[in-house]
């Protein structure tokens, strides 16, 4: 520790030469023209061109009164030439004093050394942010051939918690988040020209719904009354049909006050969807259309790399009931079972229960340990039982079960959907169950909501819902195998001091 910062008081140090110098080393802006991969994808254009370019340096190799640089920028990195008599003895005392980590702006003449890199010639320098913390720079180097990376900033908590450290020295990180931002806005094309209408439904509800989540709580000062950070949207969207909206959709964040692992952040993004006049039938089609969709456009195919599976999201998928998935992988059919035969085969399956689960919860529990990371190519798991699905319509054949399903890829649900249950006196009696389980300490039942049973009362017609985890999307066609991966500032826990 001492040593770094050591370090970080020399480039203090620096930092008040360069304004003995008269240099500001903060200034106000820079005339970029291009960055680094428009001129080497434009080189033959370019070649002997007066360009501007700015970025981070990266690396530095003095040779005299001449030296070479790379600088990293947005696109990637270019390399830049500096010449004493070019740039002047103030410019080259100023470049000899800059350290790797800098932002400079260099003006210069593009052209292509002997050994064939593209290059800028430096007319001018300028130094455009001085960095007083040194970078963890990563280092290679060759061995019979080999390149051998070290030095490399690879702790995941630390890439995590300075994410804009990864950022800078992992530029193959930007990546993932580009391609993140591509899948969000080819999904949103897709909906719009399918019709759809993009709206906005609060973040802070008087009563939390639409999942089986715990809330976080927070409190409105004006009003002395508690609100809850939404845990889902649902309601809020079905009240929009109530009210006339045949197809509405909404990107939502929501937060559940629960465990934090590699599938789980108490903070994520929800695409919730919801069709009036379609049923879980129509929308299992849908699901399939949008993810071939987004892979495709995306990246270019529908076959992707999960882990060490390969995987195709082309259609169709494979569909199974929840029981019957349950039965080929354990063996045990759970359909008449009631809770105590239910705790009996978790016994023996070695399937850990909580006092305060339902018929519902062990049931979603044996499938979750025991089922779900077996499913590995996409597959729709469909009809759900009863308890596990308040706001689910019940199956018109089988009255046991409800039309939902969710989509299960590589071993995890990345989707969630139903029949959406518009008879207000069948949701008013689903909700009286669920308080009866929170009487019995389980927390994460649903909440009572008058207001959500009055817009029913008004008549929602009949209506397919959807709801698709944006950050397991994300893990599946980037292939990333922990949700902080694809969440660009993911919660940590407290700092060791």
């Amino acid at each position: 520790m001492e040593d770094f910062n050591q370090l970080i008081q020399i480039r203090k140090e620096k930092l008040d030469k360069i304004r003995e110098m008269g240099i500001n080393p903060y200034p106000y802006e820079f005339d970029q023209s291009h960055k680094s991969r428009d001129i080497k994808d434009h080189f033959e254009d370019l070649e002997e061109k007066e360009v501007s370019i700015a970025g981070r340096m990266m690396s530095v190799r003095l040779m005299g009164k001449a030296a070479f640089c790379h600088i990293q920028d947005e696109q990637g990195r270019i390399q830049a030439y500096i010449r004493k008599n070019e740039i002047g003895d103030q410019g080259f005392e100023l470049f000899k004093i800059l350290d790797i980590g800098d932002h400079i702006g260099i003006h210069g003449q593009v052209f292509k050394t002997r050994t064939g890199e593209i290059t800028v010639f430096a007319k001018e320098i300028r130094l455009l942010s001085k960095s007083i913390r040194p970078l963890p720079i990563v280092k290679e180097k060759e061995e019979d051939g080999q390149k051998i990376v070290y030095d490399q900033f690879a702790d995941k908590e630390m890439r995590y918690r300075q994410r804009y450290v990864d950022l800078v020295v992992n530029p193959e990180v930007k990546e993932v988040f580009i391609k993140r931002s591509q899948i969000i806005s080819t999904m949103r094309d897709f909906l719009n020209q399918q019709g759809f209408l993009e709206v906005e439904t609060p973040i802070m509800q008087p009563i939390y719904g639409g999942a089986a989540a715990r809330p976080f709580v927070t409190h409105h000062n004006a009003l002395d009354r508690d609100f809850y950070l939404r845990i889902a949207n649902e309601l809020y969207l079905k009240r929009l049909i109530v009210g006339g909206f045949d197809r509405v959709y909404e990107f939502a964040k929501d937060f559940r006050n629960e465990g934090m692992d590699r599938f789980h952040n108490p903070e994520f993004t929800m695409m919730e969807l919801y069709v009036a006049y379609k049923d879980y039938k129509w929308m299992m089609e849908f699901v399939e259309r949008i993810f071939n969709h987004v892979a495709q456009r995306v990246l270019g195919t529908s076959k992707i790399t999960v882990g060490t599976y390969e995987i195709d999201l082309a259609p169709p998928w494979k569909r199974l009931t929840m029981f019957d998935a349950i039965q080929e992988f354990t063996g045990q059919d759970l359909t008449d079972m009631d809770e105590k035969a239910l705790r009996k085969v978790a016994g023996k399956l070695h399937v850990e229960l909580e006092p305060e689960m339902g018929r519902g919860k062990i049931i979603d529990e044996i499938f979750g340990e025991l089922v779900e990371p077996k499913l590995i190519q996409p597959t729709f798991i469909i009809d759900y039982p009863l308890e596990m699905s308040p706001l689910a319509k019940k199956h018109r054949e089988n009255p046991r079960v409800v039309e939902r399903f969710e989509p299960i890829i590589a071993g995890k649900e990345v989707a969630n959907a139903f029949s959406e249950l518009n008879d207000p006196l069948d949701q008013r009696a689903r909700f009286e169950e669920q308080m009866k389980l929170k009487a019995r300490g389980d927390l994460e039942a649903q909440e009572m909501d008058e207001d959500f049973l009055r817009a029913l009362e008004i008549g929602m017609p009949p209506t397919a819902g959807l709801g698709i985890g944006i950050d397991r999307m994300v893990m599946l066609l980037t292939n990333q195998p922990s949700i902080r991966d694809v969440i660009l500032f993911p919660q940590m826990r407290p700092e060791n001091k």
